[in-house]
């Protein structure tokens, strides 16, 4: 499974990637507002400094909510770089932006994904990932992991190469239960990434080597 951090912030970007375990990294407006990065030109250049970071695909997502407007914006972004991934929204209007995008090589992720059928339809666009969002299902008492299932089952049913990207992640027991679901891709904060570096035992069998080599060797 693939680790994507899900942050605007540069510092959080950098401890992840220097893990060696980082694979992506996706982001939107609302996590680009909390780092104080606003304006078009500043959030284009905050996009590439990402982008310089890590070695693998960076969501970077549309404002637009009309077709005209999502390619537009998307073709943009998609210039910016060749790790950039245009992310857009389930709409309508979305799906025919994927598919546009997806006819002209241009790798998109499909977010703000709460159905199978909604799955179902970005990846008949073409989609490179469809973003479902697990943590915001719990929200509203509703088993987000059930629709990773759901959708994995619908994607081997038929072979679609469409990538699920596990999202609104909120805990590393959401990280362990997608990749027991097989969930392509999880996104997330890095204290939920660093939380599977946990356990106890871990700590306890350390300090205890520890121990017994410093009264070995004084």
């Amino acid at each position: 499974m693939k680790f994507f951090i899900d942050t605007a912030n540069l510092n959080e970007i950098k401890e992840a990637q220097s893990l060696g375990i980082l694979d992506g990294v996706t982001t939107n407006p609302s996590l680009m507002a909390k780092e104080g990065i606003t304006g078009k030109n500043s959030i284009l250049k905050h996009y590439v400094d990402i982008c310089n970071i890590v070695d693998g695909d960076v969501s970077a997502e549309v404002i637009s909510t009309d077709f005209d407007g999502m390619i537009r914006e998307g073709e943009e972004l998609a210039e910016l770089h060749e790790q950039i991934v245009v992310k857009l929204p389930m709409t309508k209007e979305g799906v025919k932006a994927c598919k546009y995008f997806s006819d002209k090589g241009i790798r998109t992720n499909v977010t703000l994904v709460f159905s199978a059928g909604q799955a179902l339809l970005a990846a008949k666009a073409g989609a490179t990932y469809v973003s479902p969002f697990i943590g915001r299902l719990d929200d509203i008492s509703t088993d987000g992991l059930i629709l990773i299932e759901e959708i994995r089952l619908i994607y081997d049913n038929y072979g679609f190469e469409t990538e699920i990207l596990a999202a609104s992640v909120r805990h590393t027991m959401h990280i362990v239960n997608c990749a027991k679901l097989g969930a392509d891709v999880m996104t997330g904060p890095l204290s939920a990434i660093l939380g599977l570096l946990k356990h106890p035992l871990t700590d306890n069998g350390l300090a205890q080597f520890l121990a017994d080599y410093a009264k070995g060797n004084q």
